[in-house]
């Protein structure tokens, strides 16, 4: 059964995943990292480049939501 998000919420999810992700694995390709999150979390096209343009959104380090 799918549960309704707001707008955005699966892409939040994958960026705080990858940042986890890179914590735990430094060494961790993040490209690998990134298409499998772009799976797991169901990112639209979009978003999807979004997340591989943009290292700067996941570095490393895990984003408390405001």
């Amino acid at each position: 059964m799918t549960t309704i998000q707001p707008e955005g919420e699966n892409l939040r999810k994958a960026v705080r995943w990858v940042a986890e992700e890179m914590l735990n694995q430094p060494a961790g390709n993040r490209k690998t990292l990134v298409a499998q999150a772009c799976l797991k979390f169901n990112l639209t096209p979009v978003q999807s480049d979004f997340l591989f343009r943009n290292p700067e959104a996941a570095p490393g380090k895990i984003y408390d939501d405001p």
